[in-house]
């Protein structure tokens, strides 16, 4: 039976080894292909631990720790993910940031992705007077000589969650692919949804 949980900031910290350790396993795959190290991620979380309006909520198959998704108010965020925003004008403290959702893949196609989405959604509500909500994700060439035969992007998930792109708002997020000797810059669209006036 697998429990959906929700932590809000530093407690989730008893996790940290765990969610480091999916992030890591997730995150190889296509379209990420991410060469990733616990050191890195037990350091990036730590930014969730520390800003008090995020959230991280995980799922758990028994005690096993079999997926995760996060967020918080963009303004916590680094400058290089409010940037774009606020040169369109936008005020970053009216955006709360979806960072990411992580899920083993056995337990993919039973809800779960759906569930992070709506307890995500459901706090940034709650707590403060969001306008928007947003997310980025890679964008990979069309003909990637490493993209599964069967990959099937989430852009349609993702639209049944009510959100869609935000043209023009772009940003590069740099890390070391499976194939590469030294991190490089990968450009991230943002994605969007309007959930206040």
């Amino acid at each position: 039976m697998i429990r959906i949980q929700s932590f809000i900031a530093s407690a989730a910290l008893p996790y940290l080894n765990a969610l480091a350790t999916l992030r890591i396993t997730v995150f190889k795959e296509f379209p990420y292909l991410y060469n990733g190290s616990m050191e890195y991620e037990t350091q990036y979380l730590q930014t969730f631990f520390n800003a008090p309006q995020s959230i991280i909520v995980i799922a758990f198959d028994g005690d096993k720790v079999v997926g995760a998704s996060t967020g918080l108010p963009l303004a916590y965020e680094t400058p290089n993910l409010q940037a774009p925003w606020q040169q369109l004008g936008f005020d970053v403290g009216r955006i709360f940031y979806f960072s990411e959702s992580v899920l083993l893949q056995p337990y993919r196609g039973q809800g779960i992705g759906k569930q992070f989405f709506t307890v995500r959604e459901a706090w940034a509500t709650s707590i403060s007077n969001f306008q928007y909500l947003t997310f980025c994700a890679v964008v990979r060439p069309l003909d990637h000589p490493q993209k599964p035969v069967n990959y099937q992007p989430l852009d349609t998930f993702w639209q049944q969650r009510g959100f869609e792109k935000k043209e023009h708002c772009i940003t590069n997020m740099s890390w070391q692919d499976l194939d590469e000797t030294f991190p490089t810059p990968k450009p991230m669209q943002f994605w969007w949804k309007e959930i206040g006036e």
